[in-house]
C-alpha cells in the first residue's frame, strides 16, 4: 500500500473549523452530551456504522437526524418491529406490466440512502437483524440474483434499548461486529433537564440546517485516510487487540472470545479520525486510548462465569488499557542505555 501525503497545515485548519461547525450544531440538538457528539463525528469520519444504546427518550434518534440534516446527506428512517421483514429493508422484487411482457423489477428499500436510521434495532427479529450484513460489510445488497450498489457514502447509525427491557432480541455477533463504535447514551444531570425544559416542547424537533456541505464532507473523508499512522502506534493497536484473546494477558480473564481483525482496523481507522478533530496530522497513542472503549467494549465476550460474577466487557477493555503498555520496550532513561556512542 503506497504511503498517502499526510494533510497540510492549511488542510487541517480548515478541516477542524468544519468540524467545529458540525459540533457546535450537533450540541444544538442533544444537550449536556458532549463526548457522544464528538464520538459520533469521529464515527462517521471513520467510515463506520454506529449502535447507539440507552433508554427511551434520551435523544438517540435526535442525534442521528440531527447528524444528517446536519451533513445534508440523504437519509431514510426503518422503526424496527417484531414484524419486521428483511425485504422491508433491503427491498424486493416487483413483478410489473412492461411492453416486453411480464417481468420482476427491483423496487430499493430504505436501505438506500446515505444514512439508514435503525430505530430501535434490536425490537426485530434475528431474521431481519441480519439482513444488513452484507450492506454494512460490502456496502451493497444482493436480491434476486442481482447485485445493487448503494449510494456512497453509507452509514447504519442505530439505536438500541437495553437488551433486559421487554421486546428485544440481542444482536447477533456478526452484526455487533459491524458497528465501529458502540456508544453508551447516560440519563443527564438536573442543570441539562432544566435546559431541556426551557428550551424544547414535547413533541417538536429542533430545527437543523445543513452545515456541511456534501462535497466539504466528501473531502474530509478522503483527509481522513491521509492521516499517518505510525508504526509504534500500529503496534500498539496489534498488541492491544491481541490481548484481549482468551489467555493472551492476565487482563482478558474471563474472556471467551476476543477482539477480532476487524477491531484493529477499526482502532486505527478511529484513531486516524479523530487526529484529524484535533487538526493533527498523525494518529496518536491517545487517539487509540480514546476510541478503545466504544471500538472494543462490544466485540469483546464474556464466559458465564465471568458474567456471574459481575465482570463487564468495558471493564475488561479498562484492564486491557492498563496493562498494555503503549511503547512495546520502555524508553532508555539516558543516553547510556539507549547505547548511543
Amino acid at each position: 500500500m503506497s504511503i498517502a501525503t499526510p494533510p497540510t497545515d492549511v488542510e487541517l485548519a480548515a478541516a477542524r473549523a468544519t468540524l467545529d461547525r458540525l459540533v457546535a450544531t450537533l450540541q444544538t440538538v442533544l444537550f449536556g452530551q458532549e463526548e457522544l457528539i464528538e464520538l459520533t463525528v469521529s464515527g462517521v469520519l471513520a467510515r463506520g456504522h454506529l449502535l447507539l444504546e440507552g433508554l427511551p427518550g434520551l435523544g438517540k434518534t435526535e442525534l442521528v437526524k440531527g447528524l444528517a440534516h446536519a451533513l445534508g446527506l440523504q437519509a431514510r428512517r426503518v422503526q424496527f418491529t417484531p414484524d419486521l421483514l428483511p425485504g422491508d429493508i433491503t427491498g424486493n422484487p416487483v413483478l410489473e406490466e412492461t411492453p416486453a411482457g411480464r417481468r420482476f423489477v427491483f423496487q430499493r428499500g430504505p436501505v438506500f440512502a446515505n444514512i439508514l436510521l435503525a430505530d430501535e434495532i434490536n425490537r426485530a427479529s434475528p431474521k431481519t437483524q441480519s439482513a444488513l450484513l452484507e450492506a454494512m460489510q460490502e456496502r451493497r445488497v444482493t436480491a434476486g440474483g442481482e447485485t445493487h450498489v448503494l449510494p456512497d457514502p453509507f452509514f447504519v447509525l442505530a439505536t438500541q434499548n437495553p437488551i433486559d427491557l421487554e421486546g428485544t432480541y440481542p444482536l447477533p455477533e456478526a452484526q455487533l461486529d459491524r458497528f465501529l463504535f458502540k456508544l453508551n447514551v447516560h440519563s443527564n444531570p438536573p442543570e441539562v433537564l432544566k435546559r431541556i425544559v426551557l428550551q424544547r416542547e414535547l413533541g417538536t424537533e429542533p430545527v437543523v440546517t445543513p452545515v456541511v456541505t456534501r462535497d466539504e464532507f466528501a473531502a474530509l473523508l478522503v483527509l481522513v485516510r491521509r492521516v499517518h499512522l505510525p508504526e509504534v502506534v500500529a503496534d500498539y493497536i496489534a498488541r492491544l487487540v491481541h490481548a484481549s484473546q482468551p489467555g493472551a494477558s492476565a487482563a482478558s480473564a474471563g474472556v471467551r472470545f476476543g477482539a477480532s481483525p476487524r477491531a484493529a482496523l477499526a482502532l486505527a481507522a478511529a484513531a486516524r479520525a479523530r487526529g484529524l478533530r484535533h487538526g493533527r496530522p498523525h494518529a496518536s497513542f491517545e487517539d487509540v486510548q480514546a476510541v478503545a472503549r466504544p471500538v472494543l467494549g462490544h466485540r469483546i465476550i464474556l464466559d458465564h462465569a465471568a458474567r456471574l460474577d459481575g465482570a463487564t466487557s468495558l471493564g475488561i477493555v479498562e484492564k486491557l488499557l492498563a496493562e498494555i503498555p503503549a511503547q512495546a520496550k520502555p524508553l532508555p532513561g539516558t543516553l547510556a542505555a539507549a547505547k548511543i556512542a
